[in-house]
């Protein structure tokens, strides 16, 4: 399938979620990434989930973060070019939801991409050769693009990966690991 034929497939499928389903799949998806050896770096970069799309609850994620001590970064987003401003998340960090409903930082520490050890990814869609399909803005693949080359590249899905996403372009950065509530795909 295309990513246009994805998107409209996955964003229907969330939007027939509950929320009691999203709160017990986000769990599930947290206790799986317990399992991958991505424990031992620093920096972890995490999205805040945007409730009104149904995106993964990564509350339960930043526990885990916050519990084991490490640099949790998240990021504000810049419409007009497609960019985005990473600051590192602490207990004098203000919050508030921008355009689309995105809960950001109002300001910050700022913490540049080459810092990231571990990035969590949203999307709609992912293919088992760890292609991905998000909101078709690119502001991850600009992102990612400017992660150092071994930072560890984990998508969170509540549902499983599709054969083949037929139209994906250089540009396109795939995923290390996708993670659903069920297992994890290693790429």
């Amino acid at each position: 399938m295309t990513k246009n034929e994805l998107r409209k497939k996955y964003k229907l499928l969330r939007k027939g979620l509950t929320e009691n389903q999203i709160e017990a799949l986000s769990l599930a998806i947290s206790n799986q990434l317990l399992k991958l050896p991505i424990w031992e770096y620093s920096f972890y970069h995490i999205f805040l989930s945007i409730e009104e799309l149904k995106e993964v609850n990564t509350d339960f994620i930043l526990n885990i973060l916050a519990g084991k001590d490490k640099n949790i970064l998240i990021s504000k987003s810049h419409m007009e070019t497609g960019t985005m401003t990473h600051y590192l998340l602490t207990d004098n960090t203000v919050i508030r939801k921008g355009r689309y409903n995105i809960p950001e930082p109002v300001d910050g520490i700022e913490i540049k991409e080459d810092q990231m050890d571990v990035v969590f990814i949203p999307l709609l869609a992912f293919d088992k050769q760890g292609n991905r399909v998000g909101y078709g803005k690119g502001f991850y693949d600009k992102f990612l693009a400017n992660c150092k080359p071994e930072t560890i590249k984990i998508g969170l899905s509540f549902f499983e990966a599709e054969d083949e996403i037929t139209d994906v372009f250089d540009g396109d950065i795939g995923l290390d690991y996708c993670v659903t509530p069920q297992r994890i795909f290693k790429f």
